[in-house]
């Protein structure tokens, strides 16, 4: 995979966070979270598409459907992950 590859699917991913942020609402921090979360679930999602030889809808090198899937479902677990809040008892 080449810079300008790379570069796109960067992009991608950032718009799909963008927008999952703006649907969700948060803070700066929860959109530079929501941004680790999309790169990586749009990297995963082009590694199995290689993985398993599975293409769903390619331009050029990326399979930009399986990127945006795989984006999708880790904002969604990171979204789910960031719901979860840590109990104030303490047990002493």
């Amino acid at each position: 995979m080449n810079l300008p590859a790379i570069l796109f699917s960067l992009v991608i991913a950032f718009l799909a966070a963008t927008l999952f942020h703006i649907l969700r609402g948060g803070n700066g921090w929860r959109l530079l979270i929501n941004m680790g979360f999309s790169a990586l679930g749009f990297w995963l999602g082009q590694w199995i598409g290689v993985w398993f030889n599975f293409v769903l809808l390619k331009l050029g090198v990326l399979d930009i459907g399986l990127g945006v899937i795989g984006s999708l479902v880790f904002l969604g677990l990171g979204d789910w992950l960031m719901q979860i809040k840590p109990a104030n008892k303490s047990s002493v």
